[in-house]
C-alpha cells in the first residue's frame, strides 16, 4: 500500500500541518521583494516669532500683542527690545501665556559697555541666548577688522557663559559679501570660539546674499543654534515672503537640523503688509510641515 503524507491512514497530523504551513509561509515571504519602511518624518516641536515683525503692534499694546501671538500657536518669542516694559512684568506676561523667550536681539554695546544691565534683564526673562542683531559696516572693511570683531564676540561669549547664558550673532547679507577675498561670515565663525559663540542664521538673508545654507551647515557643523525663518520670492529681487510662499526649501534645511545644531526656529518678516496675517500664515505652514 502506498503511504500518503501524514500517518499510515493517509491523514495529515497537526504537527505535519504546522510544519508544512510554516515552511510554505517562509518560502513565500522569501520570494517577496524586500519591504521598505516609510521614512520617519519629523515636525517642529515649537515655532518661535521674532517680535520685530510686530514692532508697530508692540508699540501700541505689548500685552495684547503677546496674547494674540500665543493664540496663533507660537510657543516662543524673541525680543527686539522690551518696549519700555520692566523685565519682571514681561516675564509674568510670558508665563501667563505659556510663552518662553529663548533669545533677545541687542546691539554689540549691550554685551560690552552695558553688560550688567543686559545680563540682568536676560536672566529675569529666561533668555538662553543674548544675540547681537547686527554691527556697523565699519567692521566689514578688512579681514583684520573682522578678526578683531570675532575676538570681541569671544570675549562677550565668555562673560555671558559665566553669567549662565550664551552669545549669538545674527547675520544679514553683508556677512556674505567678500572683503579682501574673504567671506565675512567665514571669518566670524572660523575665528570665534565655538565653546562660547553661536550663530543665528537668517536663512532669507543668507539666500539673498547668494549663499547656500546647507553648505554653511556642512562647513561649520553645530554652530547655528538658532535660525530666522522667512522666505524669498527668488532672484533677482528676492522679495520677502511669508514662510512657505517662496522658493526656499525648508524641508531640506530643517532635515539638517542635527548637523547645523539648530534648536530654535524663529519666524520673521521685516515689512509685512499685514503683520498678523503674515505671522499666522507662516505659523500655519510650519505647524503642519513634515521633513
Amino acid at each position: 500500500m502506498r503511504r500518503t503524507s501524514g500517518n499510515i491512514y493517509g491523514m495529515t497530523t497537526r504537527r505535519d500541518f504546522i510544519t508544512t504551513g510554516a515552511a510554505a509561509a517562509a518560502a513565500a515571504f522569501a520570494s517577496r521583494p524586500a519591504f521598505a519602511l516609510p521614512p520617519v518624518r519629523e515636525k517642529l516641536n515649537a515655532v518661535g516669532l521674532q517680535l520685530y515683525t510686530l514692532r508697530r503692534e508692540m508699540g501700541v499694546n505689548v500685552e495684547d500683542t503677546l496674547r494674540r501671538v500665543a493664540a496663533i500657536g507660537y510657543r516662543e518669542v524673541e525680543f527686539a527690545g522690551y518696549v519700555g516694559r520692566d523685565p519682571a512684568a514681561l516675564r509674568a506676561t510670558l508665563d501667563a501665556l505659556s510663552l518662553s523667550a529663548p533669545s533677545c536681539h541687542v546691539g554689540l554695546d549691550a554685551v560690552e559697555a552695558q553688560f550688567g544691565a543686559t545680563a540682568a534683564a536676560a536672566k529675569v526673562l529666561g533668555h538662553r541666548w543674548v544675540t547681537v542683531a547686527s554691527t556697523p559696516r565699519s567692521h566689514f572693511q578688512s579681514v583684520a577688522a573682522l578678526k578683531a570683531l570675532a575676538v570681541r564676540f569671544t570675549e562677550a561669549g565668555k562673560r555671558l557663559r559665566d553669567a549662565g547664558m550664551r552669545f549669538a550673532y545674527h547675520n544679514h547679507n553683508i556677512e556674505l559679501t567678500a572683503v579682501e577675498g574673504a567671506v565675512p561670515l567665514d571669518v566670524l565663525v572660523g575665528e570665534s570660539d565655538p565653546a562660547v559663540v553661536d550663530f543665528e542664521m537668517d536663512v532669507y538673508w543668507t539666500v539673498q546674499g547668494g549663499a547656500d545654507p546647507l553648505a554653511w551647515f556642512t562647513r561649520f557643523p553645530g554652530r547655528f543654534r538658532l535660525v530666522h525663518v522667512k522666505d524669498s520670492a527668488g532672484p533677482p529681487a528676492h522679495e520677502m515672503r511669508d514662510v512657505g510662499a517662496g522658493i526656499i526649501d525648508w524641508k531640506a534645511i530643517f532635515a539638517k537640523h542635527g548637523q547645523a545644531g539648530i534648536e530654535h526656529y524663529i519666524v520673521e518678516h521685516d515689512n509685512p503688509k499685514d503683520a498678523y496675517a503674515s505671522v499666522t500664515a507662516s505659523y500655519g505652514y510650519l505647524h503642519t510641515l513634515e521633513f
